[in-house]
């Protein structure tokens, strides 16, 4: 029988989450790649027992996580049967809906039809009562927001999720659906974006000082670059790596310019003075955002989160490693 180890939340710190009541581990785990059927479930439940052992208490799904769509949720609930179940209240679970889940018209944006579908589907996939945070996925043009934000309302008023949250986002469209939200009676808790030392687009159009004056709080994902921001690619592209399985993954050998490996190469030279690795370094940098609660860590293997975890050992800066990091990345 499981049994989380007694230290766990010495070895993490934990931020408030906007103007709520709500703390989350400087690092959350995500469920998006690797944690469904493509991967074998002892070493998925081996990666979330770790984490929690670390103190990592935030685990991030959505309804179409996994390969196949929704084994990540299976997966997990799995886990919380067979391990985690005694451990509910001390964790957070997140899920999602908003991308294309299942065929015909109501299976897909942000309707309130696919959104209390969802939910439920979702609840019954990890056998739960009731999910912590449950966000709408992606913004959708097509369907009054109103109707997007009053279902994710309902779900709140019906026990379903405690906390409602957005993921994708533009700013101008992120206020308008905390406002609409808050006339429901329901406020907004966290926004999920990507965001990177290589796409920092929530800091130059606006998102962070939008969520931070509604008190939202901001999870990003993506935060390395699907693997750019490490030390993997400054030589050579390996073999087994997401850049050669361009099938399978979003980035393929376009991505890995000369320009690029420059930089890397440099961010690499601050990494090492700091003792530490570009992907420990990239991942204390995001922790060190204005704005952000929490930073959201994807792995496929126990040494990668183990790596990442070394991260939080150092996430201080000095105002010029700042200044030369910004430098560094609006070369052109």
């Amino acid at each position: 029988m499981y049994k989380a180890a007694k230290d766990r939340y010495e070895r993490m710190t934990y931020n408030r989450v906007g103007k709520s009541g709500l703390k989350l581990p400087q690092l959350s785990l995500g469920l998006w790649q690797n944690f469904g059927e493509e991967k074998p479930y002892e070493e998925v439940k081996e990666i979330i027992l770790k984490a929690f052992d670390h103190g990592i208490t935030h685990f991030d799904l959505a309804n179409n996580y996994g390969r196949p769509a929704g084994s990540a949720e299976r997966h997990f609930g799995k886990v919380m049967k067979e391990a985690l179940s005694p451990y509910r209240d001390q964790l957070i679970i997140s899920t999602k809906a908003g991308y294309g889940m299942w065929e015909g018209p109501y299976g897909d944006f942000g309707s309130r039809k696919y959104l209390m579908a969802s939910i439920d589907q979702s609840l019954e996939r990890m056998g739960l009562k009731y999910v912590d945070i449950f966000y709408h996925h992606r913004p959708d043009y097509e369907t009054p927001l109103e109707e997007t934000m009053k279902a994710l309302a309902d779900i709140v008023h019906q026990g379903k999720a405690l906390y409602v949250g957005i993921s994708n986002y533009p700013a101008e469209r992120a206020r308008r659906a905390v406002k609409i939200l808050r006339d429901y009676g329901v406020e907004m808790l966290i926004t999920q974006p990507h965001f990177s030392m290589l796409d920092r687009w929530i800091q130059k159009e606006g998102l962070v000082d939008a969520m931070i004056d509604e008190g939202v709080g901001i999870i990003p994902f993506s935060i390395l670059s699907q693997g750019l921001l490490t030390d993997k690619y400054i030589d050579q592209i390996p073999e087994d790596s997401r850049v050669a399985n361009p099938d399978i993954w979003f980035l393929n050998e376009e991505n890995i310019t000369k320009e690029l490996r420059d930089k890397l190469r440099k961010l690499q030279s601050i990494a090492k003075k700091r003792n530490q690795s570009l992907a420990e370094m990239t991942i204390a940098w995001t922790c060190a955002q204005k704005g952000i609660s929490s930073v959201l860590i994807g792995v496929s293997k126990l040494s990668q989160l183990e790596s990442n975890l070394k991260a939080m050992k150092n996430i201080s800066f000095t105002q010029q490693e700042l200044a030369d990091i910004i430098a560094i990345l609006e070369e052109k």
